[in-house]
């Protein structure tokens, strides 16, 4: 019967000893990470000045591509038509 006891004895002491001698540190503390925002919003021209203003970026981006694509075509046809001579 003392048998069992000193052995729990000894596994207490064991306990203690081995959680003296584990080292806690404090975790780490968190960051926090802003997500991304939207643009922020200009309140001081109406919906319609917006869309028109977003309209007229569209078309101005498409005379842009109608110019480059005629100037392209325009090169290429004297291209073909300097290689034939």
């Amino acid at each position: 019967m003392t048998n069992w006891k000193a052995d729990l004895d000894a596994l207490v002491e064991a306990t203690t000893a081995f959680t003296k001698s584990v080292r806690v540190e404090p975790p780490m503390p968190r960051t926090i990470v802003e997500p991304n925002r939207m643009p922020p919003v200009n309140l001081n021209n109406s919906e319609r000045d917006e869309i028109r203003q977003r309209v007229a970026n569209f078309k101005a981006h498409q005379q842009r591509f109608i110019r480059e694509r005629k100037d392209y075509a325009a090169s290429e046809w004297k291209r073909m038509l300097a290689s034939q001579s």
